[in-house]
């Protein structure tokens, strides 16, 4: 969990600096990346937990 709150600062701490500085578009771009790979990633470590817990 505190990955995943790690990472979602990072995503959102390079897309403020990538819009702030207009140079550096990039890494609003990598920012965005990294936030919707995170949402994947929760998204599939949630099914996992639930598909556990239907096994036991």
């Amino acid at each position: 969990m505190a990955l995943f709150l790690f990472l979602v600062i990072v995503a959102i701490v390079l897309g403020l600096i990538g819009w702030v500085v207009h140079g550096l578009g990039y890494l609003l771009i990598i920012g965005a990346v990294v936030l919707v790979v995170d949402i994947v990633l929760g998204g599939v470590r949630m099914v996992r937990r639930s598909r556990r817990r239907r096994i036991r």
